[in-house]
């Protein structure tokens, strides 16, 4: 009977996680060489190759596709029992900002799967727009703060990930419309952005809809009052999304950041900040 390590499937998955050999033996504290070892560990154990190459990148081929939500599976039932047998339980509460898009798309399943792990950890989660996450009076309310940053080379905030902000909802508009825009209100960095592409651009625009929640910037888009800006990662999946058209010019890259707000050590602030960084990457 064949036994597949967990050490070669976790090797696999954080190299798909971080994008690359090199920084998931950083987190993995071995070599790229030892990382590489792990990863054709797995593939003789399993009889297939496992990447294939992408320009100079190396990227999950098909059977790696198939291999990968199986990897996750077995790896968080392997972390869960541990979990739940070991003898120094994590404890306390974590006091969590994120921004209102990720809190409704991205994270339930990460906090879902951290919670899972960690029961004794008390999360009390708060969304706002990063401006106000931000915002001087509101420092003393979190322990962590994701938020996004215009700059992507932000010296205060170190960018631990990039993602695209892209166009979303009914895109068929032409040079002539005057684009309809469903967006967040004053302060919110991908307005900003849009207002200032489309102005760039020579295009007229207006504001039609202005909501902080991504919930009622869906139901006003399904309802094709106009379109919105978004990053890449956080676009409901029944929604329409594009970098550009012919007509909408493209938007770039924004900076996400988490950011510890109190640099004293806490167990479960450090574990809940790891675990977000490793699942977003």
């Amino acid at each position: 009977m064949k036994n597949i390590p967990t050490d070669a499937l976790r090797a696999l998955v954080t190299v798909v996680e971080v994008g690359g050999f090199a920084k998931a033996g950083e987190l993995l504290c071995l070599s790229q060489p030892a990382v590489s070892l792990q990863i054709k560990r797995l593939e003789d154990l399993l009889g297939k190759k496992l990447f294939k190459k992408q320009g100079q990148r190396q990227v999950l081929n098909h059977q790696g596709e198939m291999l990968l939500p199986l990897a996750k599976q077995v790896l968080q039932m392997n972390d869960a029992i541990l979990q739940k047998f070991s003898s120094e339980l994590l404890t306390g509460k974590v006091r969590l900002g994120i921004p209102s898009e990720f809190a409704a798309s991205i994270l339930p399943s990460i906090i879902g799967e951290f919670v899972s792990l960690y029961p004794d950890v008390s999360l009390e989660i708060k969304s706002e727009l990063s401006k106000q996450l931000m915002h001087i009076s509101n420092r003393e309310q979190f322990d962590l703060v994701l938020t996004c940053n215009e700059q992507l080379d932000h010296s205060d905030n170190p960018i631990f990930m990039e993602d695209e902000l892209v166009w979303v909802g009914d895109l068929n508009v032409s040079s002539d419309d005057v684009i309809s825009l469903v967006v967040a209100p004053e302060g919110c960095l991908y307005r900003k952005r849009a207002i200032n592409a489309l102005d760039n651009a020579g295009i007229k625009w207006r504001i039609v809809y202005t909501n902080a929640d991504l919930a009622g910037l869906t139901a006003a888009l399904k309802g094709n009052l106009g379109i919105t800006i978004l990053t890449k990662q956080t676009v409901p999946a029944e929604l329409n999304h594009s970098r550009s058209t012919s007509v909408l010019p493209a938007l770039g890259k924004i900076g996400i950041s988490l950011i510890k707000r109190n640099q004293h050590e806490d167990q479960a602030v450090d574990k809940l900040a790891e675990f977000i960084t490793l699942r977003l990457k």
